[in-house]
């Protein structure tokens, strides 16, 4: 089994329905997938139970598979479309002070706590983004999906993929900086309540 390809596999699967085939597909991208749901929902057991139904699906949608795309990249599409549109909440709204942690003490921060700090609000600020949005900027810069595979999955063209993916960073870098701002305003409100200012 290991020796064919996914697509081998699939047209083996459909041919036949024999379960071994689907069972090879599924060692090969559960982890993958689960991981991309992980990504989405935040919390382990739902992600588990959408890699389950995603699976599920898979084995009445396999017979749709054209190979006009690599396989990975059609799973991964199917994979981004349940996980947005399970996860799709407003996010509109949301006061971002109340997101926030507790502002831990940065007294002798080193680099790498000043890029865990980074990575966190670049987090807060991803999570501002919608189910869409996220999802596109995931497929992009973390999946590495080129702007063509993005417009095959999504049904638009190019331009609009990339009109799409500059709104959702731009919107992104908004919510950042919106971050950072906040930081900023807390740690000195912090800093003039412990040291009052006397003039």
């Amino acid at each position: 089994m290991k020796q064919l390809s996914d697509e081998e596999l699939v047209r083996l699967y459909v041919e036949t329905q024999r379960n071994q085939y689907f069972e090879a597909l599924y060692v090969r991208y559960c982890d993958k997938v689960y991981r991309k749901c992980l990504s989405f929902t935040k919390d382990p057991a739902k992600a588990e139970d959408f890699t389950h139904d995603i699976f599920l699906k898979l084995i009445t949608k396999l017979g749709g598979f054209k190979e006009q795309a690599k396989f990975s990249t059609w799973l991964f599409s199917v994979t981004y479309n349940y996980c947005t549109d399970h996860t799709r909440v407003r996010r509109g709204g949301e006061v971002l002070a109340e997101n926030m942690e507790l502002l831990p003490d940065y007294g002798d921060s080193d680099e790498a706590e000043v890029a865990e700090m980074e990575a966190a609000g670049l987090r807060k600020a991803m999570d501002r983004l919608n189910a869409d949005e996220r999802s596109l900027l995931m497929m992009k810069y973390q999946d590495d999906f080129s702007i063509r595979d993005i417009a095959d999955m999504s049904n638009i063209t190019e331009s609009a993929v990339k009109m799409r993916l500059k709104r959702a960073k731009d919107k992104l870098r908004k919510h950042y900086l919106e971050g950072i701002v906040m930081w900023l305003l807390l740690a000195l409100k912090y800093i003039t309540t412990k040291w009052p200012l006397r003039f």
